[in-house]
């Protein structure tokens, strides 16, 4: 889910937030968001909806299920 990868880092750059910041906000290790960013590892669901409760989104769209935001 490449979608993921590309949206996720999108919105945090748009927050102006950097990796580490993610990782803690988050509560896993910089790598493993990295990870998130690279498309080899996806959140928990209670990650996913952190996530999308931050950056004001659907986890839909966090999915690429939806292009709505």
């Amino acid at each position: 889910m490449k979608i993921f990868a590309q949206r996720v880092k999108a919105l945090r750059q748009e927050r102006k937030k950097t990796q580490k910041e993610m990782a803690e906000y988050l509560e896993v290790g910089l790598r493993a968001y990295q990870y998130y960013e690279g498309a080899k590892h996806y959140p928990d669901v209670p990650g996913l909806m952190k996530m999308a409760d931050l950056f004001g989104v659907s986890t839909d769209y966090l999915l690429g299920r939806s292009e709505k935001r």
